[in-house]
């Protein structure tokens, strides 16, 4: 395979970025990456009442996201009309399209009666029964009609890069229309005259499009066009086996990115979503996804979405990455939630980069991050009830230890992990306690939470003077608790 191979992504702007289709947008770029050629994009917008630019917008930032960019200009599906019609145009004058006068209601009309017989329904070529003198009568009466193509005897296969060889019998399909009686071309229609003037050399798209393709494969014959290979890939079932959708939670692309997932690890999660690059390898960078992929290695089975996974995928790929490279990102999580400002955080850029390497390890997502941060960035701290009631059992033991806490800190010299670990240590060894009987009261005070990183590491990343602020503020709600006979 050669740079002459032309793959394309084609979505119709009438919704967000869904994770189908990014899947889809990604095995065609995976694909031309590893094995040469172009990626297009083209942009399906001929359903005018659907198709909106705020969808358009949507798709373009998913796309440039997730890093999946395109060879050559936007296609505009709906810019291209003339040409629809004149490739329609050409299939009447070549016999293997007519004219046909019947109206939706007749056609509707005759549907239900074969219905009501138990037979299913075919169009019955009665239009194309009409002689050359008739067709024109109508057509210069000015009688609406649409053009059907006329489908040949036989059957149409092709050789399935995921699937194999699949035939379909042309007497289950048909006569399909390829232009409306308004002169707009039907789906089919536009895609095949589309496909054609971009010279694509190979279709891979979801295999709900099955049954689209030997209409397709028909059309491209009867225009002497050379045909495409085909590839389908497997649909994307929610963890309950159906078809994915919006009742399994999230599916559009913008949502994960703002619940913190990175786009190299939602690339990696959707590569996996109907691709095995063999031997176990889950965890890629997108330079080794490239590297992986092979057509040999996608799969005809469903996919299973499963957002436990993707978190986990989310949580792999931070870890490899440098705190200093989640910064940013860090950065505008924290500012979108009001946490701090932009000009805060990189005044404080060192002490941002301390946070993220503290906080990673025990972090899925960005999200995960920005609600750890939030006790080291706020002003006071929220406690949460379980914490309260299983570390400040007694409120006024707590606070006699809590204040003694408070001197032991207040005397140490450096404040610095190690200084802080000594001096906490012997006041614990004073007390004739375990060190974590001191430790977890005082995690309580400083964050509000009874799980947190080390302690020492959150005592130096809040600093002296918060530290023990924050023990003040846990000692004051304490006694007004004990005043109120709480």
């Amino acid at each position: 395979m050669d740079s002459r191979n032309r793959l394309r992504f084609a979505p119709s702007p009438t919704g967000y970025l869904h994770v189908g289709g990014a899947r889809t947008a990604l095995f065609n770029w995976l694909f031309v990456k590893h094995y040469g050629g172009q990626f297009l994009l083209r942009v399906e917008d001929t359903d005018r009442a659907r198709s909106t630019e705020a969808s358009t917008r949507a798709i373009f930032e998913g796309l440039e996201w997730l890093g999946l960019t395109w060879d050559e200009e936007v296609v505009y599906q709906g810019a291209n009309l003339e040409r629809h019609r004149a490739d329609a145009a050409r299939l009447l004058e070549r016999g293997a399209a007519y004219r046909c006068f019947c109206t939706p209601d007749e056609i509707d009309a005759r549907r239900k009666e074969a219905e009501a017989a138990g037979d299913a329904f075919k169009y019955d070529r009665r239009c194309d029964r009409l002689t050359a003198d008739e067709v024109a009568r109508r057509v210069s009466a000015g009688m609406p009609h649409v053009l059907r193509f006329r489908v040949p005897e036989g059957e149409t296969s092709w050789d399935d890069l995921v699937h194999g060889v699949i035939t379909f019998p042309n007497k289950d399909i048909e006569d399909f229309v390829v232009l409306r009686s308004d002169a707009t071309p039907i789906y089919n229609m536009a895609v095949v005259s589309d496909d054609i003037a971009m010279r694509i050399t190979l279709v891979m798209r979801g295999d709900d499009h099955i049954s689209n393709t030997p209409k397709q494969i028909m059309l491209y014959e009867a225009l002497e066009a050379p045909l495409p290979r085909f590839a389908h890939l497997p649909m994307i079932h929610g963890l309950d086996g159906k078809k994915l959708s919006k009742r399994h939670g999230a599916t559009a692309v913008g949502d994960y990115r703002h619940m913190g997932i990175l786009p190299q690890a939602m690339l990696n999660f959707l590569a996996l979503l109907g691709w095995s690059p063999g031997n176990d390898i889950e965890v890629m960078t997108v330079p080794e996804m490239i590297d992986l992929f092979t057509v040999e290695g996608l799969s005809k089975k469903a996919a299973i979405f499963d957002p436990k996974k993707l978190e986990w995928m989310n949580g792999q790929h931070l870890s490899l990455l440098t705190s200093k490279s989640l910064a940013p990102l860090v950065t505008d999580a924290l500012v979108e939630a009001g946490a701090a400002t932009r000009e805060e955080l990189e005044d404080r850029n060192a002490w941002l980069i301390s946070l993220i390497d503290l906080l990673k390890v025990r972090s899925r997502t960005i999200d995960d991050i920005v609600r750890q941060a939030m006790p080291y960035l706020s002003e006071h701290v929220t406690y949460d009830a379980e914490a309260v009631a299983k570390q400040w059992k007694d409120r006024a033991a707590t606070v006699e230890l809590l204040s003694s806490v408070r001197n032991t800190l207040s005397a140490v010299n450096r404040w610095e992990p190690q200084q802080i670990e000594d001096a906490l240590r012997s006041d614990a060894e004073r007390r004739g306690v375990g060190a974590g009987k001191l430790f977890q009261p005082l995690r309580v005070a400083l964050t509000g939470l009874t799980v947190s990183a080390g302690i020492f590491d959150v005592l130096v990343l809040l600093g002296r003077d918060r530290s023990l602020a924050r023990i003040d503020d846990a000692m004051n709600y304490l006694r007004e608790g004990m005043a109120l006979g709480a």
